[in-house]
């Protein structure tokens, strides 16, 4: 089975910037499941406070199974940075690899 690559691309509110980089970092330390071989975020090139969030599934049964593991302080983070996302600018994009 092939891997999967789940993406989260969004712009931030600029004034938001370093409370958000602060729980991506927090995040990056806590975001582990079974089957999710790495969680990356990176800012696009020549887009300030423009970032995306990579997942990358080590298959299918593992991305689907990803929100079946509750973690509390996870949970709190994600509201937090859900807080701090521009309205209207979130795009997603699950790939499957062939």
């Amino acid at each position: 089975m092939g891997k999967v690559i789940f993406s989260i691309k969004y712009e931030i509110l600029p004034d938001k910037r370093d409370n958000y980089l602060d729980v991506v970092r927090e995040l990056k330390s806590l975001v582990k499941a079974e089957g999710l071989d790495s969680y990356s975020v990176f800012e696009m090139k020549g887009k300030p406070n423009h970032f995306e969030e990579v997942y990358l599934f080590s298959g299918k049964d593992a991305y689907e199974a990803f929100d079946d593991q509750p973690d509390e302080r996870v949970d709190i983070l994600m509201n937090k940075l859900s807080d701090m996302i521009k309205q209207q600018t979130t795009q997603y994009s699950t790939l499957f690899e062939i």
